[in-house]
């Protein structure tokens, strides 16, 4: 494994570690039913820059404060929960449905082949960010909105995948000999054609990931998306009307935090996609 990678690895090792604390903490203050650290507001420590000493107490911020005097360190590692949450949840919607259309499109063929091709067409021809903002409004704003907005209009690039790889191993010697022995569509799709396009979802999960929370920290940043909680794009709309005050610190701090996120999580798919890939093996 290249040295590149194992820095990726360690670096959403570093964010899933995070994601948990804050998880942690975010449950300790629910269970308590008092308001979280990450939102304590402290109007004698606002706009600290980093590892600035808080007057009165000395306190220092490690990545400085807010305009409410919060930590931005804190609420950083908050905005890396949400994030996880958003990552997770809506693979585990899309990529299932991108999967499970694709198998029967690409096993099937004829109508129901039409069908999905149809159903995957409308979807891309609609304006996703619309799409997803007018699912959001329907479930109502908050987090379960993002994630089933999300969920349901991103899965078409996995049922294409998936669909054309599926396309290619109906045919083949294993397929037929199964249907031969009379096994069930249905045991033939999952059992063993599924097997072997299952990279298809490891490198489709490590694309699906960094678009999401992209996906929510603009929706987020627009006022549709988290409520009450301090997602990325929460902290970005927050800090953007004082740049011009010269606090550049949660700006900074929160666009870092992403950009780190998404970087790593595109090289880690491009090293799948080159591992996996049988395409690209066999060229090698």
């Amino acid at each position: 494994m290249k040295l590149s990678v194992r820095l990726c690895l360690a670096v959403l090792a570093a964010y899933l570690a995070a994601a948990l604390y804050g998880e942690a903490q975010y449950r300790a203050a629910r269970m308590r039913d008092e308001t979280p650290v990450y939102n304590a507001v402290d109007p004698g420590a606002r706009y600290l820059p980093p590892l600035a000493p808080a007057p009165g107490t000395g306190r220092r911020y490690l990545l400085g404060t807010d305009n409410l005097g919060r930590s931005v360190a804190l609420r950083l590692v908050q905005g890396a929960r949400i994030a996880f949450y958003v990552g997770f949840l809506t693979s585990f919607i899309a990529i299932p449905l991108g999967v499970l259309l694709g198998l029967l499109g690409g096993y099937f063929g004829g109508r129901v082949d039409s069908l999905v091709v149809w159903l995957c067409a409308t979807v891309a021809s609609m304006p996703g960010l619309l799409f997803i903002l007018a699912i959001s409004l329907v479930v109502g704003k908050g987090l379960l909105g993002v994630i089933v907005g999300i969920g349901l209009t991103t899965w078409v690039g996995t049922c294409r995948t998936i669909r054309a790889e599926t396309m290619k191993h109906r045919d083949r010697a294993y397929v037929q000999a199964a249907k031969t022995l009379g096994y069930s569509d249905a045991r033939i799709m999952f059992r063993h054609i599924l097997p072997n396009v299952s990279h298809i979802m490891l490198i489709q999960f490590s694309l699906r990931f960094p678009s999401a929370v992209s996906t929510e920290v603009f929706i987020s940043f627009l006022g549709i998306g988290v409520q009450g909680e301090p997602s990325w794009g929460v902290m970005i709309n927050n800090a953007r009307t004082r740049l011009w005050q010269g606090v550049w610190w949660e700006m900074a701090f929160t666009t870092a935090a992403i950009f780190a996120l998404v970087l790593a999580f595109n090289h880690l798919a491009d090293y799948l996609r080159d591992r996996f890939d049988p395409a690209l093996r066999s060229e090698r």
